[in-house]
């Protein structure tokens, strides 16, 4: 029983690993569409750059601490 945990950092990994998926599509939608939204520095496709990065994030924490895996 004790080896069939499942740590906190998996399920963080796996909320961050969505999180970045919307967001992430998100602002490849507006990319493509040329649709952007109507705020400051727009050139800057912040969704694309914030849900990249908690996307690579969200995978390294998945392969990490994923179950079963030796620590």
């Amino acid at each position: 029983m004790h080896g069939s945990r499942i740590p906190i950092w998996f399920f963080i990994g796996v909320l961050l690993l969505s999180y970045g998926v919307l967001i992430a599509g998100y602002g490849l939608s507006e990319v493509i569409t040329g649709q952007l939204a109507s705020v400051e520095l727009k050139e800057l496709h912040a969704p694309l750059w914030w849900g990249s990065t908690l996307l690579a994030l969200g995978v390294f924490y998945t392969v990490k601490f994923r179950p079963g895996k030796k620590q």
